[in-house]
């Protein structure tokens, strides 16, 4: 951990914003730009191969993406990288429905941007959702397990890098990542920021997996007064099994 006033890497930390499997992000101030930046280090217990390979992933594929809604890489080294600092909180911390669905339309826009650019996110998740602070703005960020579309060829994986709440069933099988691989991510997400909790809520990863991959959807509107039931048939085609039955775009989607 780096306290207050140390000096990392040119930079100089002010405080812990937060902790993540294998990083803590920082806010600290880029001595060479005065700027105030986030700074992500890994920790000293993860700074194995691919812990190190999967920030460097991070930082390419971010910085090969402009746009309002994805978070700006600046600049990186062997366990670190900085980034925009997006100071709002989390997509969860909006307490209005209406201010949840106007940032969902911002990632769902963001999310086009990058699959036209032949990248896929795969993990998409409110935790992966910031909101900058003055509230009206939010910001896609840890490209940490994207996928490069034209590495399809040969592909396998070997095993599930995305959050199983909001894993699609192809990624669970191994199959080849699509735009509509964050679309399925994108609904789970949704759902989980209308209703209080994802579609699938299994207490164990094998629970989940078979309800990815064999359950349908809920019909929230049973249960919720307020949701009509539109609402389940619009969720049902977004988190269809097969990528090829959801929306064509998250846009649409959203």
């Amino acid at each position: 951990m780096l306290s207050p006033g140390e000096e990392f890497e040119g930079h100089v930390v002010d405080r812990v914003l937060g902790h993540g499997g294998y990083a803590t992000v920082y806010r600290a101030r880029d001595m060479d730009s005065d700027r105030e930046v986030a700074l992500k280090v890994l920790d000293g217990e993860h700074r194995h191969l691919e812990h190190i390979a999967r920030l460097r992933r991070e930082f390419e594929f971010a910085r090969r993406l402009t746009h309002p809604h994805i978070v700006t890489v600046y600049k990186r080294g062997p366990a670190w990288l900085s980034m925009e600092l997006v100071a709002g909180g989390r997509i969860n911390d909006l307490d209005a429905l209406a201010k949840r669905l106007a940032a969902l339309e911002q990632i769902a826009d963001a999310l086009d941007y990058t699959h036209n650019r032949a990248i896929v996110h795969c993990d998409v998740k409110p935790a992966n959702i910031l909101i900058h602070q003055d509230l009206s703005r939010a910001a896609l960020i840890d490209f940490g397990v994207a996928h490069r579309i034209t590495d399809d060829v040969g592909y396998r994986a070997t095993q599930i890098e995305a959050s199983l709440p909001y894993a699609a069933p192809e990624l669970i099988t191994g199959h080849a990542p699509t735009g509509a691989t964050d679309e399925y991510a994108l609904a789970c997400t949704t759902v989980e920021l209308i209703t209080g909790s994802p579609p699938f809520t299994m207490p164990s990863g094998l629970g989940l997996i078979d309800a990815h991959l064999h359950r349908p959807p809920p019909r929230w509107s049973r249960e919720i007064s307020w949701l009509p039931r539109i609402f389940d048939s619009i969720a049902a085609k977004a988190l269809a099994k097969a990528p090829e039955d959801r929306y064509p775009t998250c846009r649409e989607f959203v």
